[in-house]
């Protein structure tokens, strides 16, 4: 592929910066290899200010020979030096391992030995150490991990030295403030002190339904600390979806907040608490200013001032460890999220993960969008405070350039995004300018990426890894990633995750290089109980196994379509089931049209979620089925769903099109064939690309 001065004009370069461009390109292509003349232009001739069509352009021109067999062209290739600065590195060193093969071969092989190991490298406090490791007498279906050991994971979370700075945080068209390990686990234990002075006991399940805050952290660690568990709840739910969480987490109380500001625009949280008819409730001030914005307190609510304890002295209470410290929801197929319990050895995986794969380092600042009531809210706080970094925290919303600005000023090592937010980042523009260098890994999860959004998203700090990760909250974190010591190329992974590994099997059961991926257990973090559901149904039950010569063992149901690419690259597309990711949030087919079905003129909807042709994050498609006698018009109706969508469900959760049928195809025994939709809207949509 050769290219011209015109090419490079029409991407928006200058006419005369590309005639200085063209022969450095054309000199470099013609006696480098392609990625190491890739890696050349992008550390001297492309710059984050130069229009990203350009970046794209120059990376379909080097790789234009690339041999597919290698697979997908990388935009980022580790240096040794690079190479030798990370945790992979330095843990193969010293286990006298000579690869990362060896190294994942290693961890799953010898899966006590790792954990072990990456227990005593990450500090986990322990009030009475383990007797083993792991013990499977239970099989490795429900593995009974650090037999006899006593431990509150809080206490693993203070290890950095008094005056580090554990989390950094700045509100919306605020000053950037830091919080220092002493001053957090002050507050944390002022947190503990407060519960106990309420009567609320070991065991008793706290609801959190607020922003990430600095608040919220401690609040979170003080109830785990307590000997509680967190019922994690996202601030942006409605009030039917609250109350389904409270009380499939038998919540006993509530801590809160009145108002949040995103944007200017003052959001109620207390509001919808009481709405759902939540228990005793703690309330917080948020960031509104206003003094029209003071609430009045239901009987038996506590502000966070009568609240909180002055004592910041605090024992953690001592737990076994398989004691709950966090209950999450992740829906399944049935409408009614799954209530899955995190342990106090859940947060090990976090930090292992982070530790090994966002390669996570002491005193780095991590970043990541989320909220308390989704997994990469209690992960952040783990992975971050046991490896002794620093959490980043932007109150105000994260599509905008005020996020950009926190991430400079701030100086964050390693940016956790979800690929909607990229892609808003690159149609806007809005981070052109900002100074992202000090970056030196992303990550991306929650939904599938798109390859260009994946690529702009490294040309923003000069060329730095996306770390694709993805897992789920019964995992405690990921099975699937990618490493600092591996090329990274945009919307693909390289490796199970360290001490976990995975078979894709067809539709037949027979492995397959596209398929369903089903985990071989055991590991730390993966899940061994529901609160609401048969666990080993769920995840277990009708499940293919190992081959006989490998043990026969049980493989462990997961639900996403992984194929296995060229040169030991991965790419997921989704999931099997009728479960979809929409903004990093996961939900079922089921919840969403129970919602929509309750709306006027509608007989039935089905949901179902497509990637779009040049792939990316899903897109919500409604099919809706009119009651008799109903003449609506597509886009009225699409605005009437849109609306009970946001009032009833998550407002975050938004339609891309509906389309009207005259019923809906079903399988003999009655249920929805949502397979059959998506693949008539992506044929017709491949169609309709073809005729433009």
């Amino acid at each position: 592929m050769e290219l011209s001065l015109q090419q490079l004009i029409a991407t928006g370069l200058e006419e005369n910066a590309a005639a200085d461009i063209l022969p450095r390109v054309h000199q470099l292509k013609s006696t480098l290899p392609a990625p190491v003349c890739w890696t050349e232009i992008t550390q001297k001739l492309l710059t984050p200010d130069l229009p990203f069509a350009l970046h794209k352009l120059l990376h379909e021109t080097i790789f234009a020979d690339w041999d597919a067999a290698q697979g997908p062209p990388p935009a980022w290739l580790p240096s040794k030096d690079q190479i030798e600065s990370t945790n992979i590195a330095h843990a193969m060193r010293a286990l006298n391992l000579n690869s990362y093969e060896q190294f994942h071969d290693w961890s799953v092989k010898h899966r006590a030995e790792f954990w072990e190991y990456m227990i005593q490298r990450l500090g986990i406090r322990f009030k009475r150490k383990f007797s083993r490791v792991v013990g499977l007498s239970d099989s490795v279906t429900s593995p009974n991990w650090l037999l006899d050991a006593q431990l509150n994971i809080t206490e693993s979370c203070f290890n950095a030295p008094d005056d580090s700075p554990a989390i950094v945080f700045q509100p919306e068209d605020g000053a950037l403030s830091t919080v220092t390990y002493l001053e957090l686990r002050s507050l944390t234990n002022r947190v503990a002190n407060g519960l106990v002075r309420a009567g609320f006991c070991p065991g008793d399940a706290i609801a959190v339904n607020m922003p990430m805050t600095v608040e919220s952290v401690a609040i979170y660690l003080g109830i785990v600390a307590a000997g509680c568990a967190v019922v994690s709840i996202a601030d942006s739910f409605a009030p039917e979806e609250i109350a389904i969480r409270l009380q499939l987490g038998n919540a006993k109380a509530v801590f809160t907040q009145d108002y949040i500001v995103r944007a200017q625009k003052q959001l109620p949280i207390y509001a919808k608490v009481v709405s759902a008819n939540a228990p005793k409730a703690i309330v917080l001030t948020g960031e509104s200013k206003q003094p029209s914005c003071a609430i009045q307190l239901r009987d038996g609510d506590l502000t966070w001032g009568e609240f909180l304890c002055e004592n910041s002295e605090f024992d953690a209470v001592s737990c076994q460890p398989d004691d709950h410290a966090n209950i999450l929801f992740s829906s399944g197929t049935t409408g009614v999220p799954k209530a899955i319990p995190w342990t106090h050895t859940t947060p090990i995986k976090c930090a292992a993960d982070g530790q090994l794969h966002q390669d996570i380092q002491s005193n780095d600042v991590v970043a990541w969008p989320t909220s308390i009531g989704w997994m990469m809210g209690p992960w952040l706080i783990f992975a971050s405070l046991i490896n002794r970094a620093t959490i980043g925290l932007y109150y105000g919303v994260p599509t905008g350039r005020g996020f950009g600005e926190f991430v400079q000023h701030a100086g964050v090592k390693v940016l956790g995004v979800v690929p909607s937010i990229v892609r808003t980042w690159k149609n806007t523009g809005c981070m052109k300018g900002l100074d992202w260098r000090a970056i030196k890994s992303y990550s991306s999860t929650g939904e599938c990426s798109n390859p260009d959004d994946m690529l702009f998203l490294m040309s923003l700090a000069g060329y730095r890894p996306v770390i694709e990760y993805c897992g789920g909250t019964e995992i405690g974190g990921g099975y699937i990633t990618g490493t600092m010591v591996q090329p990274a190329a945009p919307s693909t992974f390289t490796t199970p995750t360290l001490g976990l590994d995975f078979l894709i099997l067809d539709e037949d059961g027979k492995q397959s290089n596209n398929g369903e991926v089903f985990l071989i257990s055991p590991s730390v973090g993966l899940s061994k109980s529901l609160l609401n559901r048969d666990h080993h149904q769920v995840y277990f039950e009708g499940a293919p196994k190992m081959p006989a010569d490998k043990g026969n063992i049980p493989l462990r149901r997961h639900g996403d379509q992984i194929e296995r690419l060229k040169g030991n690259f991965y790419r997921i597309h989704g999931r099997v089931d009728d479960t979809m990711n929409l903004g990093g949030i996961k939900v079922s087919s089921t919840e969403i049209e129970q919602t929509l079905n309750l709306e006027a003129g509608i007989r039935e909807t089905a949901a179902i979620a497509v990637s779009p042709p040049g792939g990316g994050p899903s897109q919500l498609v409604i099919y809706a089925v009119l009651l008799e006698n109903v003449d609506m018009e597509r886009e009225p109706l699409k605005a009437a769903l849109r609306m009970a969508i946001r009032q009833h469900l998550n407002p975050l959760f938004r339609i891309h099109d509906v389309v009207i049928v005259d019923d809906l195809p079903r399988t003999a025994s009655n249920k929805v064939m949502r397979r059959i939709l998506r693949d008539n809207y992506q044929d017709q949509a491949a169609a309709a690309d073809d005729v433009n």
